[in-house]
């Protein structure tokens, strides 16, 4: 274990505490501002949970619920038995505001579904535009590999966030890639449950299949026009799912 300087008496001073009824977001917030400020070094062990409860004058659920949302998302590290440490310097963590923002704020689900529909929409016209015969044949890889999956779901939705993630990769739009990849996290759980049963999954590789078709065609209108009307029924599944843990 790397060694490193003991800073839980500078980082509880830096914090201080919270109005009172401050929500998780407040709490991860706070931590958020810390971190980016410089101050701290990656690799830093964080106070404890009851620590920092006290410090910044809040219950340990909503401290330890901050701390698991920056988990998810690498801005922090848990390592049983041993801590929490901060990962990266302020300049890697900054251009990932979006991404907290996102997450430790309140945000509908409704609104990242329709978010996730118009990205992944503007993705698969520049696609069409943009890939490479080399993606385009992985791409056909997937969607029979989606096939393949129709009787067994947790290798078809594999084989489907493959294919989706391809697909925005063979944009060549990195802050298109960040963006999508972002909601995706945020929709995880919904995304693994919207596909319920045989009949869903084969509605699905028959919608993969015409944004397929589009791409190697190369026809951006049409691809946008396939990718639109998956993203219809998509949208319209995880619209209908009660939430519950995150996927």
């Amino acid at each position: 274990m790397p060694a490193y300087r003991d800073q839980s008496a500078e980082i509880s001073a830096a914090l201080g505490a919270l109005p009172t009824g401050s929500a998780v977001s407040a709490v991860a917030n706070r931590l958020l501002d810390l971190f980016t400020g410089g101050s701290i070094a990656p690799g830093t062990r964080l106070p404890p949970e009851r620590q920092l409860a006290t410090t910044l004058g809040v219950g340990r659920s909503a401290v330890r619920e901050a701390l698991a949302a920056l988990e998810i998302l690498g801005i922090v590290d848990v390592r049983p038995g041993s801590g929490t440490y901060l990962r990266g310097h302020a300049s890697e963590l900054l251009p990932q505001s979006l991404r907290w923002g996102m997450v430790i704020g309140e945000r509908s689900t409704l609104e990242l579904i329709e978010v996730r529909s118009g990205l992944e929409i503007f993705a698969a016209r520049l696609a069409a535009e943009r890939l490479d015969d080399d993606q385009l044949a992985r791409l056909g890889e997937h969607l029979d590999g989606m096939r393949a999956g129709v009787g067994d779901l947790a290798a078809f939705v594999d084989a489907d966030l493959a294919f989706h993630h391809l697909l925005a990769t063979s944009t060549g739009n990195a802050v298109l890639l960040d963006l999508l990849q972002i909601v995706r996290s945020l929709l995880r759980i919904w995304v693994d449950r919207a596909v319920q049963d045989g009949e869903h999954a084969e509605t699905a590789v028959r919608e993969h299949a015409a944004i397929y078709d589009a791409l190697r065609q190369r026809d951006p209108d049409a691809a946008a026009s396939a990718m639109a009307a998956h993203m219809a029924t998509a949208s319209a599944r995880l619209a209908a799912i009660e939430p519950g843990p995150a996927t």
